[in-house]
C-alpha cells in the first residue's frame, strides 16, 4: 500500500519540524516536501505530487488564503488541511479558506502542554490519512480492495454480527422501534471529520420552505463555530447561526452547536428552545452529537429526523439508535461519500440507522422527508 505523501507549508521552521515528526511517526504517511510559504509550495507541486497538504495561514510572500485562491484558479484539486491559531481573526480567515476549498482545519498546539500536543498530533495524523487516502482513491491510485481496507482502519471495534443458522440470544439485542414514526417536527444532524465541506454542500441545496428547524453538532473547537455558522448562512436559504442559550427552535432556522459547549433542545408550553450547557465531554467530544440526539429523543420521541454523517469514532451512534427506538426516522451517510466512515458505520451496525444516503443525495432526501412527513 503506497504511503500518503504530505506537503508541509509553514513559515515556522519549528512547526515544519514538529509536523514532520508527527508524519514520520505515523504509519502510512510520508513527507513529500516542506515549503516556507505558498509561493514555494506552488513551485513544488508538480515535482513532489502530494496527496494532501498541511497549510499555515499567516506566511510571507503568499499566505494560506492566497495559496488556496491560486489552487482554485489553476483547478488543482489536492486536499488541504489548515493549521490555524485560535485567535478570532484566525477563525474568520479559516472559514474563508474552507469557502475556497480547504477540507478541514485544526487549531495549532497552544504552548508546550504535552496533552494538547498529543491531541493535535493524533487528530492531524488521522485527518491526513483520511483526506490523503481519499485523494488517492479519487485519482485512481487505489482500487476497491484498498478502499475497503482504508475503511477498516477507522472502525471502532464492535461485536461480530450474528450470522448463519445458530439463533443466539444476542440477536434480540438488535433495536426495534417502540412506536410508528410520527410527523417530523425537528431535524438533528451530527457530523465530524469532513463535516465543514459536507455541510456546505447540504445546506446550499436545502429548500427555503423546509417546514422543520434544524439543529447541528459539528465537532469544532471554541472560537470557530460562530464564523462557521456565518459562512453557511451566506449559502443557505435558511437562517444559520451559532446557537445561543434560549434561542427559539423554529422553521427557517439552523442552529449550530457552539464549540466547547453542548447543545440540547427543550420543549416548553409555547415554543421549543435551545439550551447551551457547559458540561463534561461525552463520547470524547464537546459539543457531543450524543448529547444533542439524547435530548431530541427525550423531547420529540418519534417526531424527529436524526442524521449521522462523516466522522471518526462513534459519537452519536448510541443516541441516534435511541432516536430510532423512540420511533423517529434516522439516516446515515454512506461509506463511499464519507471522508471517514466511522460515526455512521457504528450507527449502522448498531441498527440505529434506517437508510444510508450519499452526500450528493443528502439534501434532496432531507427536503423530501421534510415535505412528506411534515
Amino acid at each position: 500500500m503506497e504511503d500518503i505523501r504530505v506537503l508541509i507549508v509553514d513559515d515556522s521552521a519549528l512547526m515544519r519540524n514538529l509536523i514532520g515528526k508527527i508524519i514520520d511517526a505515523t504509519p502510512g504517511l510520508k513527507i513529500a516536501d516542506k515549503a516556507m510559504n505558498g509561493r514555494f509550495a506552488l513551485q513544488k507541486l508538480d515535482r513532489v505530487a502530494p496527496d494532501v497538504i498541511v497549510l499555515d495561514l499567516e506566511m510571507p510572500e503568499m499566505n494560506g488564503i492566497e495559496f488556496l485562491r491560486e489552487l482554485k484558479k489553476q483547478n488543482i484539486k489536492i486536499p488541504v488541511v489548515i493549521l490555524s491559531s485560535i485567535a478570532k481573526e484566525g477563525a474568520k480567515i479559516t472559514m474563508d479558506c474552507l469557502e475556497l476549498g480547504a477540507c478541514d482545519f485544526i487549531t495549532k498546539p497552544s504552548g508546550s502542554e504535552s496533552a494538547n500536543l498529543n491531541t493535535v498530533s493524533e487528530t492531524l495524523s488521522k485527518m491526513l490519512l483520511a483526506y490523503g487516502r481519499r485523494h488517492q482513491i479519487e485519482t485512481g491510485t487505489r482500487g476497491g480492495e484498498e478502499r475497503r481496507s482504508i475503511s477498516e482502519a477507522y472502525k471502532t471495534p464492535l461485536p461480530k454480527p450474528i450470522t448463519g443458522v445458530a439463533a443466539e440470544p444476542q440477536k434480540e439485542e438488535k433495536p426495534k422501534a417502540q412506536r410508528e414514526p410520527g410527523n417530523i417536527q425537528i431535524i438533528a444532524i451530527g457530523i465530524s471529520t469532513g463535516g465543514p465541506n459536507a455541510l456546505r454542500q447540504v445546506f446550499a441545496s436545502i429548500d427555503k420552505d423546509l417546514p422543520q428547524p434544524i439543529v447541528v453538532v459539528q465537532h469544532m473547537p471554541p472560537g470557530f463555530t460562530k464564523e462557521f455558522a456565518s459562512s453557511l448562512d451566506k449559502i443557505c436559504p435558511l437562517e444559520v447561526k451559532e446557537a445561543e442559550d434560549g434561542d427559539l427552535i423554529k422553521p427557517g432556522r439552523v442552529l449550530i452547536a457552539p464549540g466547547g459547549k453542548h447543545l440540547v433542545v427543550e420543549k416548553r408550553s409555547l415554543a421549543a428552545v435551545a439550551k447551551v450547557i457547559d458540561a463534561p465531554p461525552q463520547s470524547g467530544h464537546k459539543p457531543s452529537v450524543d448529547v444533542l440526539f439524547e435530548s431530541v429523543a427525550k423531547e420529540y420521541q418519534n417526531h424527529a429526523l436524526g442524521i449521522i454523517m462523516t466522522g471518526m469514532g462513534k459519537d452519536g451512534a448510541q443516541n441516534i439508535t435511541k432516536l430510532f427506538t423512540e420511533g423517529s426516522r434516522t439516516i446515515g451517510q454512506d461509506e463511499a461519500s464519507s471522508v471517514v466512515y466511522g460515526m455512521p458505520r457504528v450507527a449502522w451496525e448498531m441498527g440505529g440507522v434506517m437508510e444510508q444516503v450519499s452526500l450528493d443525495n443528502m439534501a434532496s432526501v432531507i427536503n423530501r422527508y421534510g415535505r412528506e412527513f411534515a
